[in-house]
């Protein structure tokens, strides 16, 4: 049996726990339809044991963490929760000893959502690129700077540390730890019967790829941002979207920043990619990719795709194919 130990404390966010449970538990049914033995056993744990009243109310019966043996843990979770419930979380004397005890010595271990918190407080995130909810990423990285915090990525992997960006990434999450352990098609085979639209890999970003949703709808730049996206492949300086905004270089930069909270340049960087990512999706080629979105020859755009998502761009062609093949 592999355990999968989901670490609580009240005020937890439960579909932090209960998402990433119901995919182990699907796993486990998937196995049972071929004839296998279960692989997981789902354990709560929490400070003091007993019952635990998550923020939505829902009350879930825990085991002491003290009487968890590491032998009953292979798998560590740590769900997230509000502000105020963290505070708490992470300064619970319980928490701070024997977190560390589990994470020393099981397979792997990580959080979802904000649970990311209580692992930094721990000095346990020290040294990793790491997710969490895109309103956490600014506060995690400032509260904790030894700590790499990846604002894109649903869901980041490093070494045995896997952290998801909060909620329904959870799922996701959970989704590739089954094709880890198990393989691809058990895991296709789950998100099927979650009613899941697709098994999202970790380097898709939180947002949407069309980056309106940066831009306020009485924005200066809302026409100027539909022309870029319509023309990635043409020069887009800064000098360029100046003249054609009709403003210096100067005020543009500085209106262009005001307006969408990035930099022209990251901008155009981030509308690039998202295509990028896109167009790989669908299978087609390297060098009609960067041709399309403006990263051209393919070894540049190699190098910014691997930068921000942390993979290959091939690779990341090659895994929406497989999950193409499985979902079919």
């Amino acid at each position: 049996m592999h355990h999968v130990v989901f670490v609580v404390y009240p005020g937890f966010e439960l579909l932090d726990m209960s998402g990433p449970a119901s995919v182990f538990n699907g796993a486990n049914r998937a196995l049972g339809q071929q004839g296998r033995p279960a692989l997981y056993e789902i354990a709560l744990t929490s400070s003091s044991g007993g019952c635990v009243e998550s923020s939505c109310g829902v009350v879930l019966q825990t085991q002491p963490i003290t009487d968890l043996q590491v032998v009953e843990a292979q798998t560590v979770l740590v769900a997230g929760a509000e502000r105020e419930h963290l505070l708490t979380a992470v300064t619970d004397s319980v928490m701070q000893a024997e977190l560390p005890r589990l994470a020393r010595r099981v397979e792997r271990f990580g959080s979802v959502c904000s649970g990311g918190f209580v692992l930094a407080a721990l000095g346990l995130l020290d040294g990793y690129r790491v997710a969490t909810h895109w309103d956490a990423c600014g506060p995690l990285a400032q509260a904790f700077p030894k700590v790499t915090v990846d604002p894109d990525a649903l869901y980041v992997v490093d070494d045995q540390v896997w952290t998801s960006a909060g909620v329904t990434t959870g799922i996701d999450m959970a989704l590739a730890m089954v094709a880890q352990d198990l393989d691809a098609s058990i895991a296709g085979e789950i998100a099927k019967r979650l009613i899941l639209y697709a098994r999202r890999p970790g380097s898709q970003s939180q947002f949407s790829p069309l980056l309106q949703a940066q831009v306020k709808g009485d924005s200066p730049f809302a026409e100027l941002i539909g022309w870029m996206q319509e023309n990635l492949s043409a020069p887009l300086d800064v000098s360029s979207l100046a003249d054609r905004a009709g403003m210096t270089e100067r005020t543009f930069h500085r209106k262009f920043v005001a307006a969408t909270g990035e930099t022209p340049a990251r901008f155009v960087e981030i509308a690039r990619l998202d295509a990028a990512r896109m167009l790989l999706s669908r299978g087609l080629s390297l060098k009609a990719v960067a041709a399309q979105v403006g990263l051209f020859p393919p070894a540049r755009l190699t190098e910014v795709f691997q930068r921000r998502f942390g993979v290959a761009p091939r690779l990341f062609r090659d895994m929406h194919a497989e999950m193409t093949l499985t979902r079919s």
